[in-house]
């Protein structure tokens, strides 16, 4: 899969994702379309997100011979999206990492202060031998990643990487002010904010893309 990396941001450029991603940004995109091309496209950044894995080998029998094959070593895996439009990554994760445990972190994000406001979370109890990924599917100001990234490392997570569909240089910058060890994984770098905070050209709301909320 094609990438660029510029420290510990990948930049997922391979054609299908961009290809994809053309469709969430179209505003005539239908929410039936939008939620599964959502899902598509966090499936491939999954792909992407986890090309570092270690791998162990181990000794199968195949239908011919026995064999030393390599498997992902002892690797636990927390998905945790950020409610409500990261739900609608989680399946794209769970369909490559179908044994992840799933934590929940709600945020909604102050219109007048643009900081998160939490109201929910519940995490496995085994943080602390797991690797977490955040889903959040807009990084715009940083704010609610940086919260959610604070979350999962409180509850003892080894690693955080973050998936996110679009991002924006000042929230990626944000990120890696607080969190410089975090992975950022995105199918965008967009121009900027507006001055509502929202990514530009960006693809809207994700959350009432979604669901069909506005």
């Amino acid at each position: 899969m094609s990438v660029t990396a510029a420290g510990r941001v990948t930049h997922v450029t391979h054609p299908l994702v961009q290809h994809k991603l053309s469709y969430l940004r179209d505003k005539e995109t239908p929410t039936v379309h939008f939620r599964k091309l959502v899902e598509e496209v966090t499936l491939l950044l999954t792909y992407e997100a986890t090309k570092d894995f270690p791998t162990e080998d181990v000794e199968i029998e195949t239908p011919l011979e026995r064999a030393l094959i390599p498997r992902i070593a002892g690797k636990k895996v927390a998905v945790c999206p950020v409610l409500r439009a990261g739900v609608g990554m989680l399946d794209g994760v769970l369909s490559l990492i179908s044994s992840a445990r799933v934590g929940f972190i709600g945020m909604y994000r102050d219109e007048e202060t643009l900081e998160p406001v939490q109201y929910f979370v519940k995490l496995p109890s085994d943080m602390d031998d797991r690797d977490a990924i955040v889903l959040d599917p807009m990084l715009a100001t940083g704010n609610s990643s940086v919260a959610a990234i604070e979350i999962v490392k409180d509850a003892g997570a080894r690693s955080v990487t973050l998936v996110c569909l679009v991002a924006a240089p000042p929230g990626i910058e944000r990120v890696h002010e607080e969190h410089p060890d975090v992975h950022i994984v995105c199918a965008a770098i967009d121009r900027g904010l507006d001055e509502r905070g929202f990514i530009v050209p960006g693809l809207g709301d994700a959350g009432d893309r979604l669901y069909g909320t506005k």
